[in-house]
């Protein structure tokens, strides 16, 4: 088993949101859900960019934080703005040896609404693993968004890697 294999798990997720942006036009990229409806589809890609691009992209110097994020950027309103975010995150995760993702990391996380935080160690490999974790649940999401907006996607898209490892019948419990 290789820690590279997170960099290829997080690089599939990717390409996935890139090919599921070409699925839709710009109307349905914005357009407000009635399912989730403080959510659109680029909010969600918003979302999930950002804990993807802090994984990757924070030095180990300073410290992750998933919960300080820039709202109402361009990724939520222009497919084309997501598009080449998602092409610079996977450009990013390429640079990574088994060296990078094992080097320690420390991610601050919000633990309560009254902004109570904790500090946690860790390493860029299990960082870039949790956006990839995320963002399979948000990708969930964006798959029921998808089928009120009448866009089919492949059954797998949104679904955990241990479930459809369970559903194919290779899984050993």
């Amino acid at each position: 088993m290789s820690v590279l294999n997170v960099v290829h798990a997080a690089d599939a997720i990717l390409e996935q949101l890139s090919d599921y942006i070409g699925l839709m036009d710009d109307e349905k990229y914005t357009k407000a859900s009635t399912i989730f409806p403080a959510g659109t589809i680029g909010k969600h890609i918003r979302h999930t960019l950002d804990h993807f691009r802090c994984s990757i992209n924070t030095p180990s110097c300073e410290m992750i934080d998933y919960d300080h994020r820039t709202r109402g950027v361009s990724v939520e309103t222009d497919r084309q703005a997501a598009l080449t975010e998602i092409s610079q995150l996977r450009s990013a995760l390429g640079g990574f040896d088994a060296d990078g993702l094992n080097e320690s990391v420390t991610a601050q996380v919000m633990c309560a609404g009254d902004g109570c935080c904790a500090e946690l160690q860790s390493t860029r490999g299990r960082e870039i693993f949790f956006a990839l974790h995320h963002a399979i649940h948000h990708n969930a999401i964006l798959k029921a968004i998808a089928a009120e907006f009448d866009i089919e996607l492949d059954a797998a898209f949104g679904t955990a890697p241990s479930t459809l490892n369970y559903e194919s019948g290779l899984a050993s419990n």
